[in-house]
């Protein structure tokens, strides 16, 4: 059963349930009404019926039996008596009366009461007259009272099954107007693919769970399409990279195998091979480090280091690579407790990001100075590194975490366009945030920031890996 249907027949039940239980409702205060005052105008008789009998006076007497006459209205199988009560548990029984026992006792322990046989009310009334008293009885059938149940009754059936036929096509509308937005978005939805993530499903301005829902799919969208675009991007840009050296030591093979070659074209030649053999390694090594990251850059780290140790290993692999590099390293700080510089992490990737972010510095201001700050405190540690290069054009800083992007003023430098982007999903991994800053021509400021609460929870999680 589809959703449509479900909500028609919910709806549906609930107001059949409401319906009947409002007319079970209705119809049982109305014959209560009913019987209540029906007992109230045998009670008005039963007093009239004590006054004639009491009255010693014929005129008083004939007012009485007039007033019954024309000044109430008449009772249909009217019945009177008036037993005498002889003492607490006796009195003159009549046998035209067929009443239970119950009946009488009642009336004598509490003064009053009635009975209902065959639709017909019999009222009892205890009166006393000169220390004398006596039981009146009045009996009559309420055959308006019957008559006006059984009407209201079928109005109550005939207007509830109106009601119930209403509510089905009501339901019908009630269950079109909440699946049609739904059934839309899905329409929308299943004809959107790979080949036309572009599209979007239309915006809806009511600010209700629809228009959450479409909002939502537009994003995923959105993101879809940008992880499409970016993986499409790295494949072209990969097969690019990787094909250009590869054709080159090919040609360059072919070039030598036409024809016996001299000692140093052959070196010459084997040079050539082992330049883009080198290059093609040293990407390659790139781009599978750039997978060690995961696809959402996490990772679970292993290792608990020292900032400032991790910061002088990095130096000393910088030295052995340019060892006429001008980097140096300035500690600002010094902490009473050393665990201020612990930092969970990956040791091997994190010097790694590191690494190509001084190394960025280095070969983008030409050898020039770069300087690497320590700030820690309680809260966070922090990582400024300085370059006075190249630096960086405004509409270029947006692109740099996307592998293989590589600015204009930039191209002029070897690299592949994957340290800064490897860097940063290796600082994220490690629940870290980094800053750029930078103006053309003036230099590059690059912050990495670790917060400590960032910190605490990754090393919860480390101590689960290794436990």
């Amino acid at each position: 059963m589809d959703i449509r249907k479900k909500i028609t027949f919910t709806y549906v039940a609930l107001s059949t349930f409401s319906t009947l239980l409002l007319c079970v409702i209705v119809f049982v205060l109305f014959r209560e009404n009913n019987r209540y005052n029906f007992l109230k105008r045998l009670e008005d008789r039963a007093k009239i019926v004590a006054s004639i009998h009491f009255q010693n006076d014929p005129e008083k007497s004939k007012y009485y039996s007039e007033l019954k006459k024309n000044g109430l209205e008449e009772l249909i199988e009217e019945e009177e008596y008036v037993l005498k009560i002889n003492s607490a548990n006796s009195f003159d029984y009549n046998t035209k009366l067929n009443l239970p026992n119950e009946f009488y006792t009642n009336i004598l322990r509490t003064g009053n009461d009635y009975f209902e046989v065959n639709s017909k009310y019999y009222l009892g009334q205890v009166f006393t007259e000169n220390s004398q008293k006596y039981i009146v009885i009045v009996g009559a059938r309420d055959k308006r009272g019957n008559t006006t149940t059984v009407y209201i009754a079928k109005i109550l059936i005939f207007g509830g099954i109106g009601f119930i036929l209403l509510s089905f096509f009501l339901g019908r509308l009630l269950a079109k107007g909440v699946i049609n937005p739904v059934a839309r978005i899905t329409k929308e939805v299943n004809r959107i693919s790979a080949s036309n993530l572009h599209n979007r499903l239309p915006e809806v301005k009511n600010s209700d769970e629809i228009s959450d829902l479409t909002h939502t799919f537009n994003d995923m969208l959105d993101r879809l399409e940008t992880s499409f675009e970016i993986q499409a991007n790295f494949i072209n840009n990969a097969s690019h990279e990787l094909k250009t050296p590869i054709t080159t030591i090919i040609a360059e093979s072919e070039i030598m195998l036409l024809k016996e070659r001299t000692v140093p074209e052959y070196i010459q030649s084997l040079e050539n091979i082992y330049s883009q053999s080198s290059k093609l390694g040293n990407l390659t090594e790139s781009l599978l480090k750039l997978t060690q990251t995961g696809y959402d850059g996490k990772k679970q780290v292993q290792d608990i280091a020292r900032i400032d140790e991790l910061l002088m290993d990095v130096k000393s692999d910088l030295d052995k690579i340019y060892p006429d590099n001008r980097v140096s390293v300035k500690l600002n700080f010094a902490p009473k407790d050393s665990n201020l510089l612990l930092i969970p992490c990956n040791k091997p990737l994190l010097e790694l990001a590191i690494n190509n972010i001084i190394t960025n510095g280095v070969k983008y201001s030409d050898n020039n100075e770069v300087f690497v700050m320590l700030s820690v405190t309680n809260e966070w540690i922090k990582i400024s590194i300085n370059d006075i290069g190249i630096g960086i054009p405004p509409e270029d800083i947006p692109h740099l975490y996307e592998p293989f992007f590589r600015g204009k003023i930039a191209a002029k430098y070897i690299g592949y366009g994957l340290g800064l982007p490897l860097a940063s999903k290796i600082i994220r991994m490690h629940n870290g945030e980094i800053q750029v800053q930078s103006e053309q021509n003036k230099g590059t400021i690059v912050t990495i920031i670790f917060k400590k609460e960032s910190t605490k929870k990754v090393t919860i999680r480390s101590s689960n890996v290794t436990s």
